[in-house]
């Protein structure tokens, strides 16, 4: 990865930070910034309704956004609607599908809380019936365990290609069929999984897919939901309001019948336009050298880790690990993570948005996760092994 560091303004304004944290927020490149505030610089208009220049070239720009985003995971642009976040996307698939035929819903106990908590409102509302799939030891969930619970009662599969926790990348082509073959829908949660492996929609069968941009060097606010264009029309959308009408008169509604009807409201143009930039620069590296960059970096952490006799989480095998690695020495979490700040590293501790899985694997308090990127080099990974042997003398 030579050269990328010199496109991350905050690390050349901060050249002794190591930034370990990007599997809450990536950093993002000056290709990245230079794209949204394009739209403040350039644009500033509404998009899909002022008829004037800006607004036309406005429109323009985020459709083609869209279709390279949508291109980037693999998909239709007819079937990629904004959303705000990978939670927004997951929320609109909870509350939009129709539940009257079909009641359960499958899913995970490693989910992040953002699949997990809008399916647990449902079934508190009686709406569904949820079934939670346990894991093994070292946080993963064998086809096994969700070819036991997915029947033909179920609607929906809901898991991620990539866990927050661990690290680890399950097998969410493999799901899509077991799905498909009892007749239910999938969603994949795809925020740690899209930005750190090559994504194909179309070839791995998804049903639904949400993904954020701040994960993958883009913008925050911004995320997309990219849905089988088919399966659009049986979605109910989460919001209403601008832009999602072709007219209101007479007392009644005339629903757009594109993606558009789920975009309520003024969009946030910079972010689609600062999303699609990400998509190019990713695209630019190449995401098998991404994927390759962080298994090298994965292997490094896990030394790291090894050497300073950590409780790390997670299944040991490098093979389908990213640079992700939540462990715990002694000590309490949030202390552990204050001092390596104290050393200019930046990790964050506590549950990740995932108890529930945290607590599966045993760390009950929490734990500290260390989160590596592109940007990020094997010299970083033994500056944070140093501050680590440093602290463990402390303990």
């Amino acid at each position: 990865m030579n050269g990328i560091r010199r496109d991350f303004p905050l690390l050349g304004a901060n050249p002794q930070l190591v930034y370990l944290d990007s599997a809450c927020t990536s950093l993002k490149p000056a290709q990245v910034i230079d794209a949204e505030t394009s739209y403040y610089t350039q644009l500033g208009a509404c998009g899909g309704r002022s008829s004037h220049a800006l607004g036309r070239k406005t429109t323009e720009k985020t459709e083609e956004a869209r279709e390279n985003v949508a291109r980037f995971v693999g998909a239709e642009a007819s079937g990629l609607v904004w959303t705000r976040n990978t939670t927004e996307g997951l929320n609109m698939v909870a509350s939009g599908l129709d539940y009257s035929k079909r009641r359960k819903v499958v899913t995970s106990v490693m989910e992040h809380h953002a699949v997990l908590l809008p399916f647990m409102k449902l079934r508190d509302r009686g709406q569904i019936r949820l079934e939670i799939v346990g894991c093994e030891s070292d946080g993963t969930v064998s086809a096994g365990r969700w070819a036991q619970a997915i029947d033909r009662e179920t609607a929906l599969v809901v898991t991620n290609s990539g866990t927050n926790t661990t690290g680890w990348k399950g097998n969410a082509r493999e799901v899509a069929k077991i799905a498909h073959d009892s007749g239910a829908l999938i969603c994949i949660d795809g925020a740690q999984g899209v930005a750190h492996g090559r994504t194909d929609f179309r070839r791995d069968d998804f049903d639904f897919l949400c993904f954020s941009g701040h994960k993958m060097l883009g913008p925050t606010g911004i995320g997309a939901l990219v849905s089988k264009r088919q399966l659009l029309d049986r979605l109910e959308p989460l919001m209403s309001g601008g832009g999602t009408v072709k007219a209101v008169s007479g007392g009644k509604i005339d629903p757009m019948n594109d993606q558009t009807r789920f975009e309520a409201g003024v969009q946030h143009y910079g972010g689609i336009l600062g999303l699609a930039a990400a998509c190019d620069y990713l695209k630019k590296i190449g995401m098998e050298k991404v994927e390759a960059h962080e298994k090298t970096l994965g292997m490094a952490l896990r030394r790291e880790l090894e050497a300073v006799d950590a409780v790390i989480y997670g299944p040991a095998d490098a093979a389908g690990h990213s640079a992700l690695y939540s462990f715990n020495l002694k000590g309490k979490p949030h202390d552990l993570a204050l001092m390596l700040d104290r050393q200019g590293i930046a990790v964050r501790s506590g549950f990740f948005c995932a108890q529930p899985a945290l607590e599966a694997l045993g760390a009950n308090d929490g734990a500290v996760r260390a989160s590596c990127y592109v940007y990020n080099t094997v010299d970083e990974v033994n500056k944070f092994g140093e501050a680590l042997r440093k602290l463990r003398q402390l303990y």
